[in-house]
């Protein structure tokens, strides 16, 4: 059936309308960072860029890494910019964007989400490299598509809610595992638990300046949380949407950060910049090998 413009909107030379990407701009590898400025910390390593796209926030550099087409795109922040992301990333690879219909051959996209977020276990320390085994999500995304009931780890979910006596006004949280195949290319020697995506950086995160905070104790019963040896290891704002949209769309998606805040110490890296530099030459590595 053929999509109407309203519903995958273009811009006059075809490209997808926020990202202004085309088929031809997308590598099989692809790197997401909220941050623009960090596209151009990661693409300096590539021996050669093909393509430099921008449009709003959306920055992309599309080059290669020891002989390995890669992407690097900027997201900005939050689950509503990776809906965007995710969803038009897959419509430059998986729909005619000329005819509006849907390509035959499915294509798979590796998305690796290379971020900085905050620890919420004590024995986590700064500039640690943290993977995400699942993703939970506080944003409510998941609950606007249609979704096998298999998608998500139900019974994890459920044991979360018991355990932080989840308030009903909120969105019901989700889980949903990352890719076992990026886990163990890219992710094997690191430290690995579930990332909690929250939809806000000050409340929702539990951070509190001149609003109360309607749940105060949330981090504290977060931090006490586990399932079958799962904790939940940190906190940031995009994870969950990479994971759910990124299973139901069919591609492998994997989020690696670097701890640069202990919550439950209160510590900050003094240079996390430098601890981002060495995840992203470690990143690289493992996607090319």
């Amino acid at each position: 059936m053929k999509i109407k413009e309203s519903e995958l909107v273009l811009n006059p030379d075809g490209s997808v309308y926020h990202l202004k990407l085309k088929p031809e701009h997308i590598a099989p590898n692809v790197i997401v960072v909220g941050d623009q400025g960090r596209v151009e910390v990661i693409s300096q390593y590539f021996e050669k860029i093909e393509h430099k796209i921008q449009n709003r926030e959306f920055l992309t550099h599309t080059g290669y890494y020891r002989g390995e087409r890669i992407t690097v795109l900027s997201t900005g922040i939050g689950t509503d910019n990776i809906d965007i992301v995710i969803n038009e990333l897959d419509a430059a690879v998986n729909i005619d964007l000329e005819k509006r219909v849907e390509k035959e051959k499915h294509t798979a996209l590796n998305i690796v989400r290379l971020g900085t977020s905050g620890a919420l276990q004590e024995d986590i320390p700064v500039d640690t490299f943290v993977a995400s085994a699942f993703g939970l999500g506080f944003d409510g995304l998941l609950h606007f598509y249609q979704y096998d009931q298999g998608l998500t780890e139900t019974a994890m979910e459920d044991a979360f809610i018991k355990h932080t006596a989840w308030n009903e006004r909120l969105a019901r949280p989700y889980i949903v595992a990352g890719s076992d195949d990026l886990l163990k290319q890219v992710a094997a020697d690191l430290r690995k638990g579930v990332t909690a995506t929250a939809h806000g950086f000050f409340g929702p995160q539990g951070r509190e300046l001149r609003i109360p905070l309607a749940f105060p104790e949330l981090n504290d019963k977060m931090a006490t949380f586990n399932h079958h040896a799962q904790r939940i290891t940190n906190f940031e704002m995009e994870t969950s949407a990479l994971y759910a949209l990124g299973r139901i769309l069919g591609h492998n998606t994997l989020t690696v950060c670097n701890i640069i805040a202990n919550r439950a110490r209160k510590e900050y890296s003094e240079n996390y910049q430098e601890s981002v530099k060495k995840m992203i030459g470690y990143v690289l590595d493992k996607l090319v090998n």
